[in-house]
C-alpha cells in the first residue's frame, strides 16, 4: 500500500513501515491456558468486527485531524473546519476505516460534472479549497480528494478497502466512474530522465520503472488520461504534478436510460421565527427573562425549529444600574450577568423544544478582551457560541471590544447554520466561509440606530443570500433606553431573506415585518430547493465560482500566530 493515495495539500511523504507485523497479526500458535475448554465441548461466542469502513461522523473529526497529523507531520492540511465541510456538504461521500474503536483510515469524496473534473485543474480549485464546496449532486462523476491511511496499520490493505466503499458509493448513484489527480512520488528522481511527466506515467505502465503510488492505482482498475499541472505545488517528490486518473463504472451504460436517483436530501422543511425586540426599562432582572420568555413560547407554540433574538439585547439589563453608566463599564457590568443567562436560555431550548440563536451578549474572556458573543442554545441541550468578527469603529473606540477569531458552522437536528453578528454581514468573505463548511441558513443578529444604518446590513445580507445561494435570517433591536449609554434609539425591520430564483419568494423575502414594531414574523424554509438551486438554478453562484483565479483562505490559529511573530 503506498503512503498515499491521492493528490492533496502535503509537504512530507509518510513512509510505509515495510517488514513490521501488523496489529492484526496475532500469535499462530501457543500454549493453551487453563481457562480453554476441555475436548469435545464446543464454545459459542460472538466477536465484532476488528476492522470496519463506516461512513463519517462529525464526531470523528478530531480523529481524522490526528489520523492526517500522523500521516502528513509535520504539516497536515486538512483542518476540522475542512473535515466538518466534507462531513456537511455531502455526508454520504466520506468514509473512515475504524480498527478496534480506533480511526486508521479516512476517504473524502464528492460528486461533480465531468465537464469539470476531465479538465485541467489544481487541488485547491477543485475541491472548493477542501470543503468539498463544490458537491453538486446532478455530477456524473465521484471526485476523490483524500485517502490517508495510518503508517502502523498499512499492511491491512485499508487503501482496496476505502476504494472499494468508493466504487460501491458510485455504481450506487449511477454515476459515470471515479476521478482524481494521483501522487506519482518517483517522478522529481526520475525528472532528468523523463522531461515530460507523461512519459513517466507511460514508463510505470509499461512496468519499464516502479512508483508505488502510480502503480496501486493502476492495480484498482484505474487509468491514465494525463497528467495534471501544477496539481500541488507542495508535493516536492511529484514535482507538483498528478496522474489524473479515471475509474470507468462498468454497470453505467450511455444506451440505457437510467433513472435518476433523488440524490438530493429528502425534502425538508425548517421553520424560523425572527423576534424584532423591544428595548424598555426594568424594574428587575426577572422582568428581562419573562419578556424573552414570551417570545420563546409564541415561536415553540408555532412550532418552529428556530427562533432568533437580536445583537446586545441584553444590554437591556443595564436599565437597572441607579447611575448611567459608561460604555466600557457597561459592558463590564453587562458580562456578570453571563452565566444566568446562559442558564434560563439554555433551559428554555430544552423545554420549549426549540434552538434558540441568542443574540449577543457582551464577555470578558480569559484574556480580559471584551467579546461580543452570540450564543446558539440547542434543544439538545448542548450550548455552542460565536464570536463577532468585525467589531465596528464605535464598538472598539468606546467599548473596547476585540474582535474573534473563528466562525464555524453549528451542527444542528436541521443541518448545520451560520451566525454573522451585525457588521459581519458587510464582509463577503466570512460568509462564504461558513457556506463552504456546510451552512444552509445564516443568522444575522443586528443593532442599528438609524435606517442608513440598517440598510447596510439589509443589503449586504439579500446579497449574501443571492451569491451564496442560502437562507439569511434578520433580527433587531427597536425601542430606546435613555439612560444607557450608546443604546439611546434603535432602528430595525427584521426579515427572512432568500435567493432570487424561481423556487423562493418573488421578491427575495421569505417574511418581514413593520419598521420599529416589537413583533415576530415565520417563515418555512425549504433546505431541498437551496439544493436543487444550487445544481441546476437561473444561476449558480456556487458552483460558477472561478477558483483558478480566487478563493477565500481562512487562517487557522497556527498561522495566525506565526504572523504575529
Amino acid at each position: 500500500m503506498p503512503p498515499d493515495t491521492t493528490g492533496r495539500k502535503r509537504t512530507v511523504t509518510a513512509r510505509a513501515t515495510g517488514g513490521k507485523k501488523s496489529p492484526a497479526a496475532g500469535k499462530a500458535n501457543g500454549n493453551r491456558t487453563a481457562e480453554e475448554k476441555p475436548e469435545g465441548h464446543v464454545a459459542h461466542h460472538v466477536a465484532r468486527a476488528k476492522l470496519i469502513v463506516r461512513r463519517a461522523r462529525l464526531s470523528d473529526v478530531q480523529a481524522i485531524v490526528e489520523l492526517g497529523r500522523r500521516v502528513y507531520a509535520p504539516h497536515p492540511s486538512l483542518t476540522h473546519r475542512m473535515i466538518r465541510g466534507q462531513i456537511n456538504n455531502f455526508p454520504e461521500g466520506q468514509f473512515v476505516a475504524e480498527f478496534d474503536g480506533q480511526v486508521v483510515g479516512h476517504c473524502a469524496t464528492f460528486i461533480i460534472p465531468g465537464s469539470i473534473a476531465l479538465k485541467q485543474h489544481t487541488w485547491d480549485e477543485i475541491t472548493g479549497n477542501g470543503f468539498a464546496a463544490r458537491h453538486n449532486p446532478d455530477g456524473d462523476h465521484l471526485y476523490g480528494m483524500e485517502v490517508a491511511v495510518d503508517p502502523a496499520y498499512r499492511r491491512l490493505r485499508i487503501g482496496q478497502r476505502l476504494y472499494a466503499a468508493r466504487r460501491n458509493l458510485c455504481e450506487e448513484w449511477g454515476l459515470k466512474g471515479i476521478l482524481f489527480g494521483g501522487r506519482m512520488p518517483g517522478y522529481q528522481r526520475r525528472r532528468r530522465q523523463f522531461a515530460d511527466p507523461m512519459d513517466y506515467v507511460r514508463a510505470v505502465v509499461a512496468r519499464e520503472i516502479k512508483d508505488q503510488t502510480v502503480g496501486f492505482h493502476l492495480s484498482m482498475g484505474f487509468e491514465p488520461l494525463g497528467v495534471l499541472e501544477e496539481y500541488d505545488l507542495d508535493d516536492m517528490p511529484s514535482a507538483g504534478y498528478a496522474t489524473h486518473m479515471l475509474w470507468r463504472n462498468p454497470r453505467y451504460s450511455d444506451s440505457e436510460e437510467h433513472a435518476k436517483n433523488d440524490r438530493l436530501a429528502p425534502q425538508q422543511t425548517v421553520r424560523v421565527a425572527t423576534v424584532q425586540f423591544q428595548m424598555r426599562g426594568l424594574k428587575d432582572k426577572s422582568e428581562f427573562k419573562k419578556q424573552v420568555e414570551y417570545f420563546v413560547d409564541v415561536a415553540s407554540d408555532y412550532r418552529s425549529d428556530f427562533v432568533v433574538f437580536p445583537e446586545n439585547f441584553t444590554l437591556q439589563l443595564l436599565s437597572l444600574e441607579e447611575r448611567p453608566l459608561q460604555p466600557k463599564e457597561g459592558v463590564e457590568r453587562i458580562a456578570d450577568y453571563t452565566e444566568w443567562f446562559i442558564k434560563f436560555m439554555s433551559g428554555f431550548a430544552v423545554s420549549y423544544n426549540i434552538n434558540i440563536v441568542g443574540g449577543t451578549h457582551p464577555i470578558i474572556d480569559a484574556n480580559q478582551d471584551i467579546k461580543n458573543v452570540c450564543y446558539v442554545f440547542l434543544r439538545d441541550g448542548s450550548v455552542h457560541f460565536q464570536e463577532k468578527i468585525h467589531p465596528t469603529p464605535s464598538e472598539s473606540f468606546w467599548w473596547n471590544i476585540k474582535g474573534g477569531t473563528r466562525a464555524e458552522v453549528i451542527n444542528t437536528d436541521c443541518g448545520p447554520v451560520g451566525v454573522m453578528i451585525c457588521y459581519d454581514s458587510e464582509f463577503p468573505e466570512m460568509a462564504r466561509h461558513l457556506v463552504d463548511q456546510g451552512a444552509m441558513i445564516l443568522f444575522v443578529p443586528f443593532c442599528t440606530d438609524e435606517r442608513r444604518g440598517f440598510l447596510r446590513v439589509r443589503y449586504c445580507c439579500h446579497a449574501r443570500a443571492i451569491e451564496n445561494q442560502v437562507y439569511v435570517v434578520l433580527s433587531g433591536v427597536v425601542g430606546n433606553l435613555p439612560n444607557v449609554e450608546n443604546m439611546d434609539i434603535h432602528y430595525a425591520e427584521s426579515c427572512i431573506l432568500t435567493p432570487c430564483d424561481f423556487a423562493f419568494a418573488r421578491d427575495g423575502i421569505a417574511a418581514d415585518t413593520a419598521p420599529n414594531t416589537e413583533t415576530i414574523a415565520f417563515a418555512d424554509l425549504n433546505i431541498g430547493d437551496l439544493r436543487a438551486a444550487r445544481g441546476a438554478g437561473t444561476t449558480r453562484n456556487l458552483l460558477d465560482r472561478r477558483f483558478d483565479l480566487y478563493r477565500v483562505s481562512w487562517r487557522d490559529q497556527r498561522q495566525r500566530r506565526k504572523a504575529a511573530k
